[in-house]
């Protein structure tokens, strides 16, 4: 072998170590970037008479998906799995595997029990068992959420009413997924509030997967995700006091999608009419249920409709420091309208967005869209959302949680994949050295033969 081959050879074997090293400071990144929040999660899954083996399996494949788009860990994502029919089976506790292959293979060897539908007994065991210490749960904390998603394709035979209010008063988030023949009354019995976001239904377990990308988005969190939201609503005497406690609900549905915490989302309101009324500044609730009391304890204003000022207050006071504001976070601003200003908006919308707010507008009933459009931060289309009736502002909020919480979807890493592309051209760049230096070293070679 020539001198040069060896050379060549030697940098290519540095090559491939530095690459080794790139994939695995790239893996480290993804584990980084990738994050769900930490929760102790439950499946309770349906094996009655009435689920085929064909069908079961296709369940067990889309548990198996959406424990792939989780950051399963000791630390992060524990995940069980409660089987029933006439009788329940702890198939996986929180604490036995603590990798996702470990878990997949666990359930894929899941078998049907194949009798009757006791979900109301499926839920208690959850409750009393799967969800204890003693089988790895962690200690009550507002920073640990704990959520069970049930899968039943038919009627139970017992009562599911009460022992569900029960879970959810323990603090359990229950999502409940119904298929084919199941009965949607009693879906609504077990789901968490709000039903829109925890009842979903499929035809039949053929097509349930296409809900793997709901559980995985309702899990996954950016690692680095502190925002300061605050939400600028109109208490007009035209939003009248009946549809004024829906907007509190929408407010509060929002807040329930917010990763609420000391060190992530801050929770500002404000309300205005013909005068501005901060009702509580950023930080002074850093716990859900503390923001959504005080949001239901806001009392309606009535009066006039001065839009403007209350921007102007949003830019001066409320994303201030002194306000409880945060250097470097993420300012997000939500107005809420139902008819056209009484003043002039235009200024105080574009400092707003001068400033680096992003912001969101959302009208009701007479608002204009022009000034909807004018508030909303680029591209608008995105950022504002208009409907007539108040009753339907629930499909607004799902938009907003999704564009609120994932400026760019934390589950696609696209930190990592830049971070790849540069890679990737360093070693085509290092690549195109060597072999100039290659040629150099032959040249060299042949005038020493």
């Amino acid at each position: 072998m020539t001198l040069a081959s060896q050379f060549f050879l030697l940098l290519l074997g540095l090559i491939g170590a530095q690459a080794t090293i790139d994939v695995r400071t790239a893996a480290a990144m993804a584990a980084g970037l990738c994050k769900t929040r930490p929760t102790d999660l439950v499946f309770i899954i349906d094996s009655s008479r009435s689920v085929r083996p064909s069908e079961f399996e296709q369940v067990k494949v889309f548990l198996a998906k959406v424990i792939e788009g989780l950051d399963v860990g000791p630390n992060a994502t524990r995940v069980g799995v409660v089987n029933y029919a006439s009788r329940v089976k702890n198939e996986v506790s929180l604490k036995t595997h603590r990798t996702k292959a470990g878990l997949v293979k666990a359930v894929t060897k899941i078998e049907p029990l194949s009798t009757g539908t006791m979900t109301g007994l499926a839920i208690q065991f959850a409750l009393n068992v799967a969800f204890s210490e003693a089988e790895g749960a962690r200690v009550k904390s507002p920073d640990i959420s704990k959520v069970a998603i049930i899968v039943t394709d038919g009627r139970p035979q017992d009562n599911v009413k009460d022992v569900a209010l029960r879970a959810r008063d323990a603090g359990i988030e229950i999502f409940a997924i119904g298929v084919g023949r199941v009965d949607m009354s009693t879906l609504k019995q077990m789901a968490s509030d709000p039903l829109d976001d925890h009842v979903d239904y499929v035809e039949s377990y053929s097509v349930i997967e296409k809900l793997t990308k709901k559980f995985q988005e309702a899990f996954c969190a950016c690692s680095n995700s502190a925002t300061d939201v605050v939400f600028l609503i109109d208490g007009s005497k035209s939003v009248r006091p009946e549809n004024f406690e829906l907007v509190k609900k929408w407010i509060n549905q929002i807040i329930d999608k917010l990763d609420v915490s000391d060190s992530k989302a801050h929770v500002g309101l404000v309300q205005y009419s013909s005068s501005v009324k901060q009702e509580f500044p950023l930080g002074r609730y850093n716990n859900k249920k503390d923001l959504k009391d005080a949001v239901k304890k806001m009392a309606y204003m009535e009066r006039g409709t001065m839009t403007g000022q209350a921007l102007r207050y949003l830019s001066d006071s409320s994303f201030s420091v002194a306000q409880g504001a945060r250097p470097g976070v993420t300012k997000v601003g939500i107005v809420f309208t139902d008819g056209r200003s009484q003043d002039y908006i235009g200024d105080a919308a574009k400092k707003a967005k001068e400033n680096g707010f992003k912001m969101y507008a959302v009208g009701v009933g007479n608002a204009v869209e022009d000034e909807l459009k004018e508030i909303a931060s680029e591209p608008t289309g995105e950022h504002y959302f208009y409907t007539a009736d108040f009753k339907a502002m629930t499909q607004i909020a799902k938009k907003l949680q999704i564009n609120i919480c994932q400026e760019e979807d934390p589950c696609e890493c696209d930190s990592l994949v830049k971070f790849q592309k540069k890679v990737e051209d360093a070693l085509q760049a290092l690549t195109k050295k060597l072999e100039s230096m290659s040629k150099r070293i032959a040249l060299l070679e042949n005038k020493i033969v």
